[in-house]
């Protein structure tokens, strides 16, 4: 039989790659410099380009593409121009840098089957180091995928790659560094409680946050609207009294309340078990108290969880009692809010983010918070975010209490009132 007409397969033209938009001329290579100066040197010369500015331009890209406003908010941001060093750039120091490249160096450099090398605009194979700042700068900036391809000369789906290599690579590699802590873990975190707020006994604090999403009508999608009328995915965290992310739930739609959040995850089913927060403590009087976590009033009173007092004019040991435990919770304010401003990918609206990655995006980003603390010690006053890391979402109220857990609660603000 004779081959089909036009099977033949016609040698096409290569298509050669655009040349890299022209930048200024690069700043000077201090004595000494090594990879931490290149680098430096490459993102401050292209971000400084004219032509790159203009190709960002909100203008341009409203003629190239009708599409809803809240795309527009999402191309549209420049870099910040503030950034006089690579430690502002990645938000981490140069040592916690080069700890996360010695993580995920095999993977990166790892041949598997459609392996290709990924090159800068200006031909430049990217090296380990390379790759894990270019992902790096997709999370802390917040960028879309075009934007930062044209920092740097590079597609768009090579930025995309590159940072899902290491996204898979840090799940892999770093998981030892957010895990329950171990007893002499906790008896840390319980003396430092302690120390701080006057709460004995008590693990750590829990709260949960939004992480918002601009999504595409879909016929599944108003599981996602949540109580603020805005598409949502929620992320519920346990953080110690460093900040440090101890236990962390992502993934469920933002139309869940706190309270169904903790019911459904494996941290409430272990706690019910006692497998978690089981310890007992002798208080001066012979009172037992069990271990605990504080939460605030969104969140059901139970033996290991426990909550403000929500009644008016609570007596003197009450009052104390409520004013210890809202000192204790901000750690976990703090830790969330630091973590949206580090990790721009989950701060503000995300466009049309896929569901099943982006929990995992918020995993590494937990995790690589919890490498810097690690390294590099409890975040600085500087360092520090604070304020609501929700805005715009009104506190929930939960009046489930478990009696055996209220009667705990009225144990600690008599034990919190004798100390003053």
């Amino acid at each position: 039989m004779a081959p089909v007409r036009g099977a033949k397969k016609r040698k096409r033209a290569e298509k050669t790659a655009p040349a890299p938009s022209p930048g200024l001329p690069l700043p000077p290579l201090p004595d000494g410099g090594d990879w931490w100066d290149v680098f430096f040197r490459r993102i401050a010369g292209r971000l400084s380009s004219p032509s790159l500015l203009l190709l960002a331009s909100p203008v341009l890209i409203k003629v190239q593409s009708r599409v809803s406003p809240c795309f527009f908010r999402y191309r549209q941001s420049s870099f910040p121009r503030e950034h006089q060093s690579m430690e502002s750039v990645l938000m981490m120091s140069r040592k916690t840098f080069d700890y996360i490249c010695s993580l995920v160096k095999k993977d990166l450099t790892t041949k598997t089957y459609g392996f290709r090398n990924f090159r800068f605009g200006d031909k430049t194979i990217l090296g380990v180091e390379d790759q894990v700042a270019v992902a790096l700068m997709r999370l802390t900036s917040g960028e879309s995928l075009q934007n930062i391809g044209m920092w740097f000369g590079m597609n768009h789906s090579a930025i995309s790659n590159i940072t899902w290599r290491f996204i898979e690579s840090m799940e892999e590699r770093a998981i030892c560094h957010l895990k329950w802590p171990s007893p002499e873990e906790i008896a840390t975190i319980k003396a430092r409680f302690e120390k701080i707020y006057g709460l004995p006994n008590c693990c750590g604090a829990i709260d949960t946050t939004h992480i918002l999403m601009c999504s595409s009508a879909q016929p599944n999608s108003r599981v996602w609207l949540d109580k603020e009328n805005k598409n949502s995915m929620i992320l519920q965290a346990v953080v110690d009294a460093d900040m440090r992310f101890r236990d962390i739930v992502s993934g469920w739609p933002g139309s869940m309340d706190d309270s169904c959040i903790l019911r459904t995850s494996g941290f409430y089913r272990l706690c019910e078990k006692g497998v978690r927060l089981d310890k007992q403590m002798e208080l001066p009087g012979g009172s037992l108290v069990r271990e605990y976590i504080v939460g605030d009033a969104s969140y059901p009173l139970l033996p290991w969880l426990m909550t403000p007092y929500q009644e008016q004019g609570l007596p003197a040991a009450k009052a104390e009692f409520n004013k210890r435990h809202k000192a204790a919770t901000t750690v976990v304010e703090n830790a969330l809010a630091t973590l949206k401003g580090r990790w721009r990918v989950i701060q503000g609206e995300l466009w049309r983010p896929d569901k099943h990655r982006l929990p995992r995006i918020i995993f590494v980003c937990c995790l690589i918070t919890n490498i810097i603390i690690d390294m590099e010690g409890t975040p600085s006053k500087e360092m520090l975010v604070t304020g609501n890391h929700d805005l715009g979402y009104k506190q929930q109220l939960s009046n489930v209490a478990d009696d055996n857990a209220a009667k705990q609660r009225d144990v600690l603000s008599q034990y919190v009132s004798a100390g003053e």
